[in-house]
């Protein structure tokens, strides 16, 4: 695997520059198309690969966001199915028993019903009038019982129906927040491609130096300590990437985004963590930049980017695009706002 590594470094180093002018499409500007100085435009390169990265990130929380509001809208999609089943079979019972009491009315207009009169007119002796008074008794208290469930079916059927009405209100909703979300995916997604174009353009301003600068791994270590466990296999797989480029949006398997690089590092691992950099600000357990070790996870710029600890002083991350994942210092990548660590 070291070796792995090493060589993978080694490519990365002699063909890093041709790779990332290949990935942006750099082409050749002409002298008047080049700014005051090299170092104004490394500058104006480096803000908008900062505010792409932003916005990046929030464009994957937009997306989960949606994702989860889709979850919620199946649920309320399904509440309704059941509810709606529930009346049917409700209105169901109620025909029934309906028709059940509608039966015994008819018998009591035949005759089969009489009062406590005719009853005894009609009995041939006292025991004829008292079996008559039992039967009509029965017929009562079976005419009550059908009316009591034939009550309680219209009310099931009304519980029924209020519930589907509540389950439809919260999946159209939970549809209109979707589509409200969807729409501002859209939206992020139409700026960043406007920031990715910006961001290439300013690309081809860079001098030769500052591209190469720019496209190289720069020195790749080869002896690291990996921790045992999760850490030490997620950071193996972080490191086995470098030289591979950054791409917005990114999970592999040979081009990354911030993100997307610890993401899968992890889950290679065996570990699930979240997809964002501002999730995976939340997963395991925090440490100091003191007790920072092999195989943490380092997140900066108030959670807009995130890279591995490769040391005490190294983090390994995919950065911006137009570079490469490397091994940088590590403070490098911005300001630190958490370091996270997983077991």
């Amino acid at each position: 695997m070291a070796s792995q590594r090493l060589k993978r470094g080694v490519r990365g180093a002699l063909a890093a520059t041709a790779v990332a002018v290949a990935a942006v499409g750099i082409t050749p500007v002409s002298a008047g198309a080049q700014p005051a100085t090299a170092s104004d435009a490394l500058k104006k390169y480096n803000e908008l690969g900062e505010q792409a990265t932003k916005l990046n990130e929030e464009l994957l929380r937009a997306q989960e966001q949606e994702k989860n509001n889709q979850a919620e809208l199946d649920k309320a999609k399904g509440e309704v199915d059941t509810a709606t089943k529930a009346g049917d079979a409700a209105r169901a019972d109620e025909e029934k028993f309906r028709s059940r009491v509608d039966r015994l009315t008819e018998a009591s207009f035949e005759g089969a019903r009489f009062n406590q009169l005719s009853a005894l007119l009609v009995s041939d002796s006292q025991q004829d009038f008292l079996n008559r008074m039992s039967a009509l008794g029965v017929l009562a208290m079976d005419n009550g019982e059908a009316l009591e469930e034939l009550s309680g079916a219209v009310q099931a059927a009304d519980a029924a129906r209020d519930t589907a009405s509540e389950a439809e209100k919260r999946a159209q909703t939970a549809t209109d927040e979707a589509k409200k979300i969807a729409d501002d995916v859209r939206k992020r997604k139409e700026d960043l491609d406007k920031q990715r174009t910006e961001v290439k353009a300013q690309l081809n301003r860079l001098t030769s130096a500052e591209r190469t600068n720019l496209g190289s791994v720069g020195s790749v270590p080869t002896n690291v300590n990996y921790p045992a466990g999760a850490a030490g296999a997620a950071l193996s797989f972080a490191m086995s990437q470098i030289g591979d480029m950054y791409q917005y949006g990114a999970t592999g398997p040979n081009v990354w985004d911030c993100s997307g690089l610890v993401m899968k590092a992890y889950a290679s691992a065996g570990v699930s963590i979240p997809r964002t950099s501002q999730g995976q600000a939340g997963v395991g357990r925090a440490v100091t930049r003191a007790e920072a070790q092999a195989g943490d996870i380092v997140v900066y710029n108030g959670g807009m980017h995130v890279g591995m600890a490769v040391s005490n002083s190294q983090v390994v991350h995919a950065s911006t695009d137009g570079v490469p994942v490397k091994v940088v210092p590590f403070n490098n990548p911005g300001s630190i706002y958490a370091i996270r660590r997983i077991g």
